[in-house]
């Protein structure tokens, strides 16, 4: 018999349904699930298991009267600890935090798990003030990926990514800036999609200001449309959401679905990006996939160089931001690595500041005429395969911070674009790889109708990690 822990929010929906399982056996699975992995794992950082477990009783109760409260109703969700959650903590990795609160408020896309009847299991772990691409913490070490222990799951939504993995809830809710759910995905063989900016409203906005994003990370892209069309839809407290899409997320492409007529762009190293020769087979033999669905794909540059220094002087000044009221003591215990890159930002002027912004303008400019040419652009998620835990680059990396080996994560956030990750294979280690799928401003749809279809002529669920 299948353990309820090991299925999708959508398989957990069908028993629901068919009256083969119900809330309360799935929220069970699920918490005994992290009760053996999560000590191995570190992938929690807060677990609420007799609050889930009520609103499981209360789902199954809803269930049984045929008055659920929305799709997601009794499906276990994690909630990064960077996104406001009334009742619990969100100490954001860090010890700068008072974790006493008060704590009254959700952020938008939690009310919005709540009011569809969601069972929020607990908080996942991050890097401090999510800003690094793996993850560990002063508050709360390190975390590991389930596909090797003695690697990292990425970041720095890593906590999320590993939980899914590992079957520590089917969905979580995770953010990112410069990868942090695509990372994590590619390095634990999950899927996830950065939205276009706005999709998923965000408050209180991050001062990492409009890099960034909220996305669902899931074992499907069915599981992932379940979750878009739950949390996205625009918020009063952020000026910059969206209005509702045209269309669900769900329902998406049958059985060998025709991708015929779509344009898509190959490009196995942006131009400038170094590849692991594993990975970029493994993603070479994705890219070709599309082909036999019917689309175009012809290998092709969008033609920018490295926008590296643009992205880090926007993103260390906003960790300079971030910590700029800290009195000196709290300072000296953050993560070392975020002293020196919020030292760094705390230099830059406000020349500086806009130089990089008008970089970011014409990159999204090039995007923007680039995608008149064609519909999606595959790369990889990242070129590399996980590395060892606790280290912020691998061994002989060219660059001290992460963003040294994350070529191809952050020019997307710049661009605001959207831009999923989707298992591609594994290794010669047996470690996951992930295929980027990007898509223009406001075609997420089109982005999660071609990983469907990918995802329906190379099933990726071959099983489990290899769990404890």
């Amino acid at each position: 018999m299948t353990d309820p822990a090991d299925l999708t929010a959508t398989e957990m929906l069908d028993g629901y349904r068919a009256g083969t399982l119900s809330p309360v056996e799935a929220t069970e699975a699920v918490l005994a699930r992290i009760g053996r992995e999560n000590p191995r794992l570190n992938a929690f950082c807060l677990v609420a298991a007799d609050s889930a477990m009520a609103a499981a009783r209360a789902s199954a109760d809803r269930w049984r009267r045929g008055a659920t409260l929305g799709a997601l109703d009794g499906v276990p969700v994690s909630i990064k600890d960077v996104l406001l959650t009334r009742g619990w903590p969100t100490l954001r990795g860090s010890k700068s935090i008072d974790p006493s609160g008060p704590w009254e408020e959700d952020a938008p896309s939690v009310a919005r798990l709540r009011e569809q009847g969601a069972v929020l299991v607990g908080k996942t772990t991050t890097p401090e003030y999510a800003w690094k691409g793996v993850t560990d913490s002063p508050l709360t070490g390190v975390t590991r990926n389930p596909w090797d222990p003695t690697r990292t799951p990425g970041g720095s939504s890593g906590g999320a990514a590993a939980a899914v993995a590992a079957g520590m809830a089917p969905l979580a809710l995770g953010t990112d800036g410069g990868g942090s759910v695509r990372i994590p995905a590619a390095f634990t063989g999950t899927f996830t999609l950065k939205p276009t900016y706005g999709r998923i409203p965000h408050y209180p906005a991050s001062p990492f200001g409009t890099l960034a994003h909220i996305g669902p990370m899931t074992r499907s892209v069915a599981d992932a449309a379940l979750l878009l069309d739950a949390v996205c839809g625009p918020d009063a407290r952020d000026w910059s959401s969206l209005p509702p899409p045209g269309a669900p997320f769900t329902g998406g492409p049958d059985e060998g679905a025709d991708l015929s007529g779509l344009r898509i762009a190959f490009s196995p190293d942006l131009g400038y990006a170094s590849v692991d020769p594993d990975v970029a087979a493994l993603v070479a033999a994705a890219a070709e996939v599309f082909t036999e669905l019917g689309a175009k794909v012809e290998q092709a540059e969008p033609g920018f160089a490295d926008p590296v220094e643009d992205f880090e002087a926007l993103w260390f000044a906003g960790a300079a931001k971030v910590v700029e009221n800290l009195p000196p003591q709290a300072r000296t215990r953050l993560d070392p690595g975020l002293r020196e890159v919020c030292d760094r930002g705390a230099t830059l002027s406000a020349g500086d500041y806009l130089g990089a912004t008008a970089r970011r303008m014409e990159l999204g400019r090039i995007m923007g005429l680039f995608h008149e040419r064609y519909d999606l652009l595959l790369t990889p998620t990242v070129p590399i395969a996980a590395f060892e835990a606790g280290r912020e680059v691998p061994p002989g990396a060219p660059s001290r911070r992460w963003t040294g080996w994350t070529p191809f994560t952050y020019p997307f956030n710049m661009t605001q674009q959207p831009a999923a990750s989707l298992p591609c294979g594994r290794t010669s280690e047996g470690l996951p790889a992930g295929l980027q799928v990007v898509g223009a401003r406001h075609a997420d749809a089109l982005v999660m109708a071609a990983c469907r279809a990918y995802e329906q002529a190379r099933p990726w669920r071959d099983g489990p990690p290899p769990l404890g």
